[in-house]
């Protein structure tokens, strides 16, 4: 009896990243950091008293179709991170696969966790997949944001072809309060307004002195941008035409609501400045 054909499979890199936060009184230490894959991260730093900042490094530069790569950071009780990367997110053209990027975030009581990550950019005819998820006690602390590159608007490049999963959830204390979808595909941009930047920023937890000061710093922005408040969670969403609109407002917010949130002056990393 003959056999049934062999199926086809397209396999490209299965990555995965743990990391753990510890605090001492002198510092927050990164207690242990294991992967698997092309995903690492550099020594980590202290530009400042107690928190930690870290690089996260992907070395390939970019994910194709295939590739799957898992994130998870785990934040002890008091502990205090900032995690940002060098560069750019690049999700490249797939011929059919689909490029998967999880990341999962647990942050404890009295926790504080800053996620900066650069851009992320998608060329026209990827098929992407993402999944953030943030996991908080609700005496932690979360400053969060996302800023998404459709196509490459410097070249006059449109996301004209191609599929994107968004997904974006935050939970407290184990109950979810913001789970959040966005499906883009065939080139259709009409729910972004076709705007090719896309701008998410989380703070948590906030008031409504916190909302209308972010208000005010979005009015540049006019029509295009806004901000909500619901259960002490401020999420901020923007579209824009030019990257550095997006990226100056997202640094001005982050600078603004630092220091009535963390009780710490603003302390860019370095690596933004190169």
């Amino acid at each position: 009896m003959q056999g049934s054909p062999a199926k086809k499979h397209t396999h490209g890199w299965q990555a995965s990243l743990a990391l753990q936060f510890s605090y001492t009184p002198e510092k927050t230490l990164l207690q242990s950091a294991r992967h698997v894959g092309p995903l690492t991260v550099q020594r980590p730093f202290y530009p400042e008293d107690q928190t930690c900042h870290l690089y996260l490094l992907h070395p390939p530069g970019g994910i194709v179709g295939g590739d799957e790569l898992n994130i998870s950071v785990q934040l002890d009780p008091q502990s205090q991170v900032l995690i940002t990367m060098p560069g750019a997110s690049k999700f490249y053209r797939s011929s059919g696969p689909q490029a998967r990027l999880n990341q999962c975030f647990f942050i404890e009581e009295d926790a504080m966790l800053e996620w900066l990550p650069q851009d992320t950019i998608f060329f026209p005819g990827a098929h992407a997949a993402l999944r953030s998820v943030f996991h908080l006690h609700h005496s932690s602390t979360l400053l969060a944001w996302e800023l998404f590159c459709l196509g490459r608007p410097v070249i006059n490049e449109t996301f004209s072809h191609g599929t994107i999963e968004s997904r974006l959830e935050v939970w407290i204390d184990n109950e979810p309060l913001l789970i959040e979808r966005q499906h883009l595909s065939d080139g259709n941009l009409a729910s972004v307004a076709e705007h090719p930047w896309i701008g998410t920023l989380l703070c948590y937890p906030a008031n409504d002195t916190l909302l209308e000061g972010v208000r005010e710093r979005l009015a540049t922005l006019e029509n295009f941008a806004g901000a909500t408040l619901t259960d002490n969670l401020l999420s901020l969403r923007f579209l824009a035409h030019d990257n550095l609109i997006c990226q100056k407002a997202m640094r001005d917010i982050w600078q603004y609501l630092r220091p009535h949130v963390m009780a710490k002056a603003p302390h860019p990393p370095r690596i933004w400045q190169t």
